[in-house]
């Protein structure tokens, strides 16, 4: 188990150390988690964003459903819109 300390200020904040952000990839704008124990141990845990593909299809929702031909071309549009972007 690794061990980091952080000091808190006035305002009752702290900042992650650094090996702490790297480890868990967290960066400026992520939302982390704490959940506090019985023996008042705390975990830490950074929120997943959606995925990628989470909502992908929905520009091309209709009343009814899609083909297969359909779905491979939403699939197809989104991530060559992804790679250039």
């Amino acid at each position: 188990m690794e061990t980091v300390k952080a000091q808190v200020t006035s305002k009752g904040q702290i900042t992650l150390p650094k090996a702490l952000r790297q480890k868990l990839r967290i960066k400026a704008g992520d939302q982390v988690q704490f959940t506090i124990g019985s023996a008042h141990e705390v975990l830490l845990q950074k929120q997943q964003a959606p995925g990628f593909s989470a909502g992908l299809l929905k520009q091309y929702a209709k009343s009814q459903p899609l083909s297969l031909e359909e779905m491979d071309a939403a699939v197809r549009d989104a991530v060559t819109q992804k790679r250039l972007s």
